[in-house]
């Protein structure tokens, strides 16, 4: 929990990992491409603060001791949701994995929620194991990787027939929240398989089912923005967004906070941090005391209030998740006393 003038915040970082992606998991063969993506994820994090900046080896493969400071003992969050990423062609036991994320949910009761993940190139097994997966860990949200490569195929489509039949599994388990990549692209994958056009087609035909854009569609904001304002169970997935352009390019950030309040609103909005590219901590005070600028640049864009902030950084992602908000952090819940400040 964060507190701030007297407000408390719940705190949800809807993207996180833990990932292992040292050189004694790359597959042999496939070196080249597992030092690539890593190396490219670790170029990201210079776009935050210099002091948060991490050595490359720790950014490999950092300890679960670590990530439990940075995301709860520091980093003010209440509830992290794990993020899954295969990428079984470069890493012999998987990027970052259900299996590996959900041993350590267990381990840490109620910090976690844990999503899994399904590649409809894996056609029967595929399912099967993605029923599996729900049943073992409760899973309520799917992340999904359009691009990843497998075999010789460089990437897949939410608009095809074999990824509607994963999709009506979805909603025959009751996992109803799809969290879709669609952002920057990581080397050496392809920046037009993360097109947001499929979600599009998706959400059309799955009206009972959640899309959650992450990195809504950077850089094609403005084709994101268009497509979520027509279809109601679009959602922005706001990593990248703040780790990534907060810091380093505030101008821009403040245009692409101003589009995504203008045409989808403070409803549809979903804090995520992206650990381990960027730490939570920097990301949740900075965006607390952010407020959009004056000028004639950002005229046309509203302001951002206490209660779209508490919103977007915890009560957006509690609702699609069931999770229970603390009543001090509600949107009606009454400012405490700052500390050091005595009551009136």
């Amino acid at each position: 929990m964060y507190v701030k003038d007297g407000v408390k915040y719940f705190v949800v970082d809807g993207h996180t990992h833990f990932w292992d992606a040292s050189p004694a998991n790359w597959v042999a063969g496939q070196e080249e491409f597992a030092k690539g993506w890593i190396e490219c994820f670790h170029a990201y994090q210079s776009l935050g603060p210099a002091e948060t900046h991490w050595p490359i080896e720790k950014f490999q493969k950092y300890s679960e001791e670590q990530m439990m400071t940075d995301l709860f003992d520091e980093g003010h969050v209440d509830v992290a949701i794990f993020q899954p990423t295969n990428l079984r062609q470069w890493y012999t036991t998987g990027f970052n994995t259900t299996e590996v994320n959900g041993a350590v949910a267990e381990k840490h009761p109620g910090r976690f929620v844990v999503n899994t993940n399904w590649d409809p190139r894996d056609g029967e097994d595929g399912l099967k194991a993605l029923e599996e997966r729900v049943e073992r860990w409760g899973c309520k949200g799917v992340k999904l990787y359009t691009a990843e490569w497998k075999g010789e195929s460089r990437g897949w489509s939410l608009k095809s027939a074999e990824a509607a039949r994963y999709l009506e599994k979805c909603q025959e388990l009751g996992v109803r929240n799809i969290h879709v990549h669609k952002g920057p692209t990581i080397w050496p994958l392809d920046k037009d398989a993360f097109d947001v056009s499929d979600v599009d087609h998706a959400a059309t035909n799955f009206p009972e089912l959640n899309f959650i854009v992450e990195h809504v569609g950077l850089p094609r904001i403005e084709d994101f923005c268009f497509m979520a304002t027509q279809e109601p169970n679009v959602y922005a997935g706001l990593s990248v967004v703040v780790g990534g352009l907060m810091h380093a390019r505030p101008r821009f950030f403040a245009k692409v906070m101003g589009e995504l309040l203008f045409w989808l609103g403070e409803d549809r909005l979903v804090f995520g941090a992206d650990y381990a590219i960027w730490e939570p901590k920097w990301q949740v005070e900075g965006f607390v005391d952010w407020q959009m600028p004056d000028g004639e640049e950002f005229s046309d864009y509203g302001k951002l209030s206490v209660v779209a902030k508490k919103k977007i950084l915890g009560l957006n992602a509690a609702r699609l998740y069931d999770l229970k908000v603390p009543p001090e952090c509600e949107v009606d819940a009454p400012e405490v006393e700052p500390v050091g400040v005595p009551a009136s």
